[in-house]
Parts: structure tokens; sequence; C-alpha cells
């Protein structure tokens, strides 16, 4: 009777270990610091690994495409979310608008408080750092805000762009461009930088960020940790980032 108990613990100690799952986000650059924290932690109370890819949503997007191997997408626009799932690339029964966020105008250090329409006078030759105007959300945002406020032809030849909002952001802070439009999370981000001026709500569209798992998800804790997201800690710590939870 001893044999058969025997063989079955050899067969247990050869069997391998149950290995923690590893979630895969593709998160837009906004959301780094804020969902850095976050995923140090969820590890802190689970076995999994979290690792996360930050870039333009328009870059995130255009990799899930091809195939890129994201279990869930948190994007800082619908137009981006949206193209995902129409090429069936996300579940749409996952799909929920997470976070909100403001646009501003940042300066280097500490600058004195201004008026949005005030811009031209106060870039004089410099440049004015944004994300990539035609596909990164924060600069599809400002060109739209700089359009509706009459601005856009005023200072369009003076716009450097950049890859991304952090980017962008990481040009004013090192003084590379004395004014940049960026999240307000990001002015919150990074303390090199200070608020010039808030643009109004109604000079362009909601910012929104919508998050979805994908179809390619292998691992069904990428539904948990989107769900983690609009509850606490996570909650807490976007709001102190200067994000509002909208879920």
């Amino acid at each position: 009777m001893r044999l058969p108990l025997v063989a079955a613990a050899l067969i247990a100690l050869a069997a391998p270990a149950a290995h923690a799952d590893e979630i895969t986000i593709f998160a837009a650059a906004s959301l780094k610091d804020a969902l850095d924290d976050i995923a140090a932690k969820w590890q802190e109370s689970h076995d999994d690994t979290v690792v996360i890819s930050y870039a333009g949503s328009s870059q995130l997007a255009k990799q899930i495409q091809e195939g890129a191997p994201a279990d869930l997408f948190i994007s800082a626009s619908s137009s981006w979310m949206d193209a995902v799932q129409e090429s069936g690339d996300i579940d749409p029964a996952t799909r929920k608008d997470l976070l909100g966020n403001t646009l501003v105008l940042v300066g280097t250090g500490k600058p004195a408080e201004a008026q949005v329409a005030d811009l031209p006078a106060l870039l004089g030759d410099g440049k004015l750092a944004m994300a990539l105007v035609d596909s990164v959300p924060a600069g599809q945002y400002g060109k739209e805000a700089l359009t509706k406020l009459g601005l856009w032809d005023k200072v369009e030849g003076q716009v450097a762009q950049a890859d991304n909002v952090r980017a962008a952001l990481k040009l004013v802070a090192t003084g590379e461009a004395p004014l940049g439009i960026v999240y307000g999370s990001d002015a919150v981000a990074e303390p090199g930088v200070g608020v010039v001026a808030t643009f109004p709500e109604d000079s362009h569209e909601k910012i929104t960020y919508p998050a979805a798992v994908t179809k390619a998800a292998d691992t069904p804790q990428a539904a948990a940790f989107l769900d983690s997201l609009s509850q606490e800690p996570a909650k807490s710590v976007f709001e102190s980032q200067g994000f509002t939870v909208t879920q």
C-alpha cells in the first residue's frame, strides 16, 4: 500500500510549480507615474507580474492591430479604442471609460498664471512643445483647442512635435521649449514645470481614457486588473496624479 503513496509523492515533486500570470498592458504615456504606482501595489498582494508598455495611443493601437501581445489596452482617446474595436482586437464587453483629464499650458519652473489667449505673446520666438498633432491624443486635443480659440494659425509654425505627451513635457522641463501643451496630470507628475493656463473644457473634445481587455489576452487576471483600476487603492492614486475616475 505504501508504494502508490511514494509514487504519488514523487510525481508531485516532479510536476512543475504553478506559475504566476504575466499581465501585459499597453497604456497611454500620460499614465506612467500613476499606473507604475498602481501596478506595484497590485503586485504586493498578487502573484502576477505586471508589464507595462507606454507610448502614444495611436502607436499602441497600431501595434495591437498588428498582433502585439497585449492583454489590456488603455488609450487616451476614444477614437483609438474605437479603431481597435472595429478591427476586432478588443473584447467590447470589457470596454469602459476609466478616466478623465484636463488640458493645460505649462512652462518651466513656477510660471506666472496667464490666459490661453495670451499664448502668442507668451511664446515670443520660442517653441511650443506638443505631442504629434495629427495622431497622438494630447496633440490632437491641443490642436483642436488652439483652432477653436483662433490661435492655431498664430503659433503653428512654432510647434515642436514630440512622439508622445511625456516627450513634449520633457522638452519644457529641460528648457528646450518655453511652453508646452500637456495634460493636467502631466503637470502634476513633473516638478520642473508649472501650469500657466488651463484650456476651457468646451475648446476640445472631452478627454476620456477608455480601457479594454484585448481579444489576444491569455490571462483572466487582465480583466481583474482592469476592474481594480476603478477601485481603491488605484482610485486614490489616479486622483492624486490629477486624473478623474469616471467608473
